[in-house]
């Protein structure tokens, strides 16, 4: 009971600093979940608006052009040249086509006439952009022609459209917002477990503290084994409070799924893991002043190498090599695996089995580490 009292007293003195990682992991996860609300990632597709200025007869393939511009775009009558560009500068109008004279008695004779292009920046005009350039391409394929089968084919041409069929059915975005969430938990977490742990340690290793120790009736072992009880109450209780808040901040209809439960269930390993860290790295160091640095190193840097912070596919394939050597490389893989799972069945959890067990040997290895460094 001494020891636990005491452990209560080095938490209490240090709650700051609970509040503080606690208040990261709930801020941040809340605003990316909150991003992803206001941001669907339903792909709805937007018409740019484009400006013609046509100085040729509206006739062959000076037609073509004008009528498959405004079949796929949104196309602004501009009286003049000058209010073209007006609607360019206020970005109104996102792309200006000046036709040219004879454009179209040029094109027949097997020359190359030149469009005057205006546009703005942006992926409106990019668009566009490729709208002209798809047409002038099947256009010139088909030049050597008369007017009447270069209008039929490039007309035909341009009216094929490919069917893309979805072999996929899993809704990735109904579960981004748990694995946004669980994936900065791990940064978290890790954080706290070192910091608290190490200081607890440190404290129990200052001489004064060690001397009224082995004076009293309580042994070393005991100690020790009252500490481990004591570090792993606390684990878990933290664990227990992220895995409330994710309930508060995502939803119950989320969070209370099958899916849900390996969320929960993988973050609950990585709580035991970085619990083993911590204590590892507790039994290496013994001056408070350097617990600080140590958690920021050791947290963040895990975090930055094994895409908490940054998506594992927007990362080098070297840096992702070397993470494979991190713990927490496997916890944001299990993650990300959960969010695409079509189905559950063996197979399917094959892979978030085989993460979840890695962590766990993870767990054991720095356990046997920590008893031979006590020895």
């Amino acid at each position: 009971m001494t020891v636990f009292k005491a452990f209560l007293k080095i938490v209490s003195k240090n709650k700051f600093i609970l509040i503080l990682y606690s208040g990261i992991l709930i801020l941040f996860g809340g605003i990316n979940i909150q991003t992803i609300e206001n941001n669907p990632t339903n792909f709805t597709a937007t018409k740019p608006t484009i400006a013609i200025i046509n100085n040729d007869k509206n006739e062959g393939i000076t037609k073509s052009l004008t009528d498959y511009l405004a079949k796929n775009s949104d196309v602004l009558e501009a009286k003049t040249e000058d209010e073209a560009r007006d609607g360019l500068f206020y970005r109104d109008i996102h792309y200006i086509i000046k036709i040219p004279e004879n454009y179209n008695d040029n094109f027949l004779d097997g020359k190359s006439p030149n469009l005057e292009i205006r546009k703005t920046s942006n992926y409106r005009s990019s668009f566009a952009e490729i709208l002209l350039s798809r047409f002038l391409k099947v256009a010139s394929l088909y030049q050597t022609e008369s007017e009447e089968i270069i209008t039929e084919k490039v007309k035909n041409t341009l009216s094929e459209e490919v069917t893309v069929e979805i072999s996929s059915k899993v809704d990735t975005s109904r579960f981004m917002k748990p694995t946004i969430y669980y994936n900065f938990a791990s940064y978290s977490i890790l954080a706290c477990l070192i910091y608290i742990i190490c200081t607890i340690l440190a404290s129990f290793k200052n001489q004064t503290i060690k001397n009224r120790n082995l004076i009293s009736s309580t042994s070393y072992k005991a100690i020790n084994r009252n500490l481990l009880i004591s570090n792993l109450l606390f684990a878990g209780i933290l664990w227990l409070l992220y895995v409330l808040s994710s309930i508060f901040l995502i939803g119950k209809d989320t969070m209370f799924t099958p899916e849900g439960l390996l969320y929960i269930v993988n973050s609950f390993a990585f709580t035991l893991l970085a619990t083993t860290i911590a204590f590892f790295i507790g039994n290496l160091i013994s001056s408070k002043d350097a617990i600080n640095g140590v958690t920021n190193v050791v947290a963040l840097g895990s975090s930055f190498l094994c895409g908490v912070f940054v998506p594992l596919s927007m990362l080098p394939d070297s840096v992702v090599g070397f993470a494979h050597l991190i713990p927490t490389y496997y916890y944001v893989t299990t993650n990300d695996t959960i969010q695409n799972l079509e189905n559950l069945n063996f197979e399917s959890l094959q892979p978030i089995i085989i993460n979840i067990i890695i962590l766990l040997s993870f767990s054991l290895l720095f356990f046997i580490l920590t008893a031979l460094l006590n020895n």
